[in-house]
């Protein structure tokens, strides 16, 4: 057998301090897991399940990277998060087992074509165009769980050229990284290389050309994104 066309290459993450990476199977995200921000959506912050969207796993981009501005968009947004990265699968995972399945966390920024999401969240439509585009997703190098641990508090901080826009704690989560490791495996079956985006705290807002957005996790480091001219 050979293929009609040849294979794209595998979507990799970086590993903190090693030559090692991560190739990604599926990014995961789950939808208003920070109460502010649920509200400042519009939407009512009560404890529902929780809701996830995908994006494609090659919409990975490295720490650092200068990314232009996304076509078909005036409203072009950032959303820091904590990533947790699947390193052993599994199906209907308790929730005190589901720390066990967690390879490491890492720094990402869950970009957004905003006007797109809300032209589509209205119409009852689907968020892809406005969620999974290309380069949506940067991510930081991932840290080992042996050697940083569970994050279960800490800051999470995003400024855009040095101005601090959004600046909360992990601890206020909606829902906790293990119940949502638990939750996501009763409704498909978790594998290896799976990213799960956990969330963005309050004060999501726009970028424009040339701005520098870094993302802080404490413990984690940064991650850089650069906004460069329109596609």
């Amino acid at each position: 057998m050979s293929f009609v066309f040849e294979p794209a290459a595998t979507p990799s993450v970086a590993v903190a301090g090693s030559e090692d990476r991560i190739p990604v199977r599926r990014i995961f995200c789950v939808g208003r897991n920070y109460a502010a921000h649920a509200r400042e959506m519009g939407k009512d912050p009560d404890r529902d399940p929780p809701f996830f969207f995908l994006k494609p796993a090659d919409a990975v981009v490295e720490d650092g990277a200068t990314l232009p501005y996304p076509p078909q968009t005036g409203n072009f947004h950032y959303e820091a998060e904590l990533v947790a990265v699947i390193g052993t699968g599994g199906r209907n995972i308790s929730v005190d087992k589901a720390l066990d399945h967690v390879w490491g966390y890492a720094v990402g920024n869950d970009l957004t074509r905003r006007d797109l999401q809300l032209t589509a969240r209205e119409q009852g439509r689907p968020w892809d165009m406005g969620k999974g585009f290309d380069r949506s997703a940067p991510i930081a190098p991932v840290h080992p769980v042996a050697k940083v641990g569970h994050p279960f508090k800490g800051s999470i901080r995003l400024t855009v050229n040095g101005a601090v826009k959004q600046d909360a704690d992990l601890s206020e989560l909606i829902w906790s990284v293990p119940e949502i490791v638990s939750i996501l495996s009763h409704s498909i079956e978790l594998q290896a290389g799976d990213l799960i985006m956990t969330g963005t705290p309050a004060g999501v807002g726009p970028l424009v050309e040339g701005d520098t957005c870094v993302v802080s996790i404490e413990g984690l480091g940064d991650l850089t994104t650069i906004i460069g001219p329109r596609e």
